[in-house]
């Protein structure tokens, strides 16, 4: 059996990458917004336990914030982070460039499947009310923040 170095083994590093994962989710820097990516790893969450958030060098940040939404509403636990560094090919300048690259391994919480339903109905529940014109006059917004309840008046015109 012959042995390799590991600089030896691994010429091209998109040999080894080999075919994508179903429940992967590659984020950009580019012109898509946060909750693009929060919608689009919800809906992942529904047909897998878990899901992988991926990104290279500036839309590291993004992914990060998409997992602690994930997190905070409930929705996803944390299994697995890894950061690694990646080689690519500037192609402007012809020259061997690293990335930083995160990995973020998510899980499905116990009570995914009710948050999500529950959000649904809320969301039907408010289309129901827009289109019926079912709007008072002066209404009170309540909001919690830590352990204080505040209320913020709402203007409704007609």
């Amino acid at each position: 059996m012959e042995m390799m170095l590991a600089s030896e083994a691994i010429v091209d590093p998109a040999a080894v990458v080999g075919p994508p994962k179903r429940n992967r989710i590659q984020v950009s820097t580019n012109k898509k917004p946060l909750y693009f990516y929060v919608n689009l790893a919800k809906r992942y969450m529904q047909h897998h336990n878990e899901i992988e958030l991926s990104a290279l060098g500036m839309a590291i940040g993004t992914v990060v914030t998409v997992a602690e939404i994930l997190k905070n509403n409930g929705l996803a636990t944390e299994k697995k982070i890894l950061t690694s560094t990646v080689g690519g090919k500037d192609d402007a300048k012809g020259r061997l460039v690293r990335k930083a690259k995160i990995e973020i391994l998510l899980g499905k919480t116990e009570n995914f499947d009710y948050l999500i339903t529950a959000a649904k109905a809320e969301r039907s529940a408010n289309a129901n009310n827009a289109s019926k014109g079912k709007t008072g006059g002066n209404a009170r917004v309540e909001s919690k923040q830590g352990d204080d309840t505040v209320k913020q008046p709402e203007e409704v015109r007609n």
